[in-house]
């Protein structure tokens, strides 16, 4: 059994993840596949995130996920605990994702479960953990929400330490290149670098921070003793303000991670996903939405209504497949108006129709102008003026000028 730990920056119940999950589930040997919801557990709808992300993996990843439910430390049920911690030990994949740092640590550092997860690194099995949960791992977390949205003082809690267990002393930072605040820094896990250089300064010479872009995935194989960048964007090295970038599709040595100088991993130009400050990254289902709205215009100026009926129908699979995503966000309904607004387009062309009035009626128009040019060469000047107020009567302008008659649709 390969012994993995999978760091994923987000999107790990998303369409571009769902690629990530099947290869290392094939590569984590035969045994099931869990859930711990503990990050999210103190969420009202926990339920639904477990249901979503169980249903992700059924689906779009096509394997099957139990969870192992530990919401809460307080006055946990000792079957319940115990029943968590056996379905850990057997998991050949354990998952964790969406949710709270904070939350998430203070319920596990007084329980068995990073022990289990540090035994499974040492004997066979792959541990995902993304967000949230990633941001646990290292010998520090970030308090991400008491910082950013509480305004709480700039600070690390205690971390499980998973890296430390590989030989990595690195903390975790997620979200890496996020961009959401459009015109405020938020990147590094909604930090900016303002906050972040804060935090870096509070870390011992020896630990380094390691960044992961979203919808991004560091694979350390541990029997290998590599690290493997997957998905849209890059894992980043970082020491004293200084980073090194590790692009899309790039193995490196474990160990070149921990001796790296700045500047020294990237190995090509840096993806279009990341973000410099002041720029704004394209999240990958605004850019899906984007691209089939344009394909839905083109199709209809094109007059191509079957093309623009199926750009319709391929927007709503996207919607369906990024409706499994626990991540919450206002993009599907933004893709869910724009699908409206396609259907709405296509009632009113089934009404005018698609194509250029004046390719269709073009050619009745053009016979009924050379009869008009023959009268009036033939001498028969009352059949032309016929002719002619037939077709204004029709809705046709025409005008005769010296290069000849010109008409179009009034």
């Amino acid at each position: 059994m390969a012994r993995l730990l999978v760091i994923m920056g987000s999107g790990e119940t998303s369409p571009t993840m769902s690629k990530v999950h099947r290869a290392l589930l094939a590569r984590a040997g035969r045994g099931p596949a869990v859930m711990l919801d503990t990050p999210f557990g103190f969420q009202e709808n926990a339920d639904d995130i477990s249901a979503k992300a169980v249903a992700y993996f059924k689906e779009s990843v096509q394997h099957e996920m139990a969870v192992a439910s530990f919401r809460t430390a307080d006055g946990v049920d000792p079957l319940a605990y115990e029943t968590m911690l056996a379905r850990l030990r057997e998991a050949a994949y354990v998952f964790a994702g969406p949710g709270s740092p904070s939350y998430a640590v203070a319920q596990w550092s007084a329980s068995q479960v990073p022990a289990v997860l540090a035994q499974k690194l040492r004997t066979g099995g792959c541990v995902t953990f993304a967000s949230a949960a990633a941001c646990t791992l290292g010998p520090y977390a970030l308090p991400v929400y008491e910082i950013y949205k509480a305004g709480d003082s700039v600070r690390w809690l205690k971390g499980l330490n998973l890296t430390g267990e590989i030989g990595l002393p690195a903390v975790i930072v997620p979200h890496f290149n996020n961009a959401e605040g459009g015109n405020h820094d938020t990147r590094y896990c909604y930090m900016g670098e303002r906050r972040l250089s804060v935090l870096e300064a509070m870390l011992p010479p020896d630990v380094f921070i390691l960044g992961v872009d979203e919808h991004t995935a560091c694979i350390l194989d541990l029997d290998a003793g590599t690290a493997t960048v997957a998905g849209l964007g890059s894992v980043t090295v970082r020491r004293d303000g200084q980073m090194s970038a590790i692009v899309t599709g790039t193995t490196v040595p474990i160990a070149e991670l921990t001796r790296a100088a700045p500047g020294e991993l990237r190995t090509e130009a840096p993806p279009p996903s990341e973000v410099v400050e002041g720029g704004r990254g394209v999240d990958p289902l605004e850019a899906d939405i984007d691209r089939y709205e344009r394909a839905f215009d083109a199709a209809l100026v094109a007059g191509d209504a079957a093309g623009a009926v199926k750009v319709a129908l391929e927007l709503d699979d996207l919607l369906h497949d990024w409706s499994r995503d626990t991540t919450q966000s206002d993009l599907l309904d933004r893709g869910r108006a724009g699908l409206r607004a396609m259907i709405v387009r296509l009632g009113e062309a089934a009404e005018t129709g698609v194509r250029d009035p004046r390719a269709v009626v073009g050619p009745f128009v053009e016979a009924l102008l050379d009869a008009r040019r023959q009268a009036r060469a033939d001498g028969r000047w009352a059949d032309a003026d016929t002719l002619r107020n037939r077709v204004v009567a029709a809705g046709v302008e025409v005008r005769d000028t010296a290069g000849g008659t010109e008409w179009q649709l009034r």
